[in-house]
């Protein structure tokens, strides 16, 4: 059965369209209207090998905010339906990403249990046309809306680009290992997920 969700989203504020495939091979056509924030979904998308399409139109003019918030949102609600009932997937995944001068732990258990504990320090306000205060909203939309536990901690680092670069990168990675199917049971001793 096919890992696959589309999920379309309109407010006042955005009107969002996004597929994804979990089974893909890591390709992307990414339009937010934030680039930098582009940039980092397709490092998700490479680094995972989950196929992601989204095409965003929001109230960018005024902040980033709406639009990297419900971003996350519809990511993480496509990414509970695709997911099902976790039968057979690893569920478990961890790793150190390096990015230059930065170094972030991540941890991801894929659990029905929606939990994002973000220990971050950005040096700077802004990547681009990014504010980087928007980092936070968008991994709590996800993690809540994916309902899974999320740990990111920002061991050090300089450069915001590369912090934020080193997250975005490590995310991807423990999806990848989360999701892997590993056999046919699911992952709990209770029997659902």
């Amino acid at each position: 059965m096919p890992r696959q969700a589309e999920i379309s989203r309109e407010t006042n504020e955005t009107n969002i369209c996004l597929s994804v495939n979990l089974d893909g091979q890591g390709n992307y056509d990414i339009k937010t209207g934030i680039s930098f924030f582009d940039h980092m979904l397709e490092q998700v998308t490479k680094h995972s090998g989950v196929d992601l399409r989204i095409s965003a139109q929001g109230d960018i003019e005024i902040d980033n905010h709406h639009t990297v918030e419900d971003v996350g949102i519809c990511l993480g609600l496509a990414f509970r339906e695709a997911i099902g009932e976790c039968r057979g997937i690893r569920r478990f995944a961890n790793t150190f990403m390096p990015m230059d001068e930065a170094l972030t732990m991540i941890a991801l258990d894929i659990n029905g249990r929606p939990n994002a504990v973000l220990n971050m320090t950005l040096p700077s306000e802004r990547v681009g046309a990014f504010e980087t205060e928007c980092l936070r909203e968008f991994l709590v939309a996800f993690t809540n809306n994916a309902k899974i536990t999320l740990h990111v901690d920002v061991r050090y680092g300089i450069n915001t680009h590369h912090i934020i670069e080193s997250i975005f990168k490590g995310i991807g990675l423990c999806i990848k290992d989360g999701i892997k199917i590993v056999d046919s049971k699911v992952p709990s001793t209770k029997g659902q997920i």
